[in-house]
């Protein structure tokens, strides 16, 4: 599975409420061999979140401007991150969440 299978596809909780669309993934090397797996998925309800999404990253730095600061925790606000365990996707993924790594 790819990052790009993922990223843009709209995300429900497991009552299938809507959480909103995907804009990132959060992965980790926790197989034997090296291999990534995905642990969780960034989520945003907003359209300004999928163009600006945790990649500012300004927010969580208490470097830097204070200015920029504000304006990227203003525009993450709807970002959250999920367990991807607890995330359904439409369209469907296959493999997503519990899907062998890739080989």
């Amino acid at each position: 599975m790819r990052a790009g299978d993922l990223l843009g596809r709209a995300a429900y909780d497991l009552h299938g409420r809507r959480l909103g669309r995907v804009v990132d993934v959060v992965v980790r090397g926790s197989y034997p061999d090296g291999r990534l797996r995905l642990t969780d998925v960034i989520v945003t309800g907003r359209w300004w979140g999928r163009l600006v999404g945790r990649l500012i990253g300004a927010e969580r730095h208490p470097s830097g401007p204070w200015a920029i600061r504000l304006v990227a925790r203003a525009l993450s606000r709807s970002t959250r991150q999920f367990p991807s365990d607890q995330v359904q996707l439409l369209p469907p993924v296959p493999d997503f969440p519990f899907g062998p790594p890739a080989g």
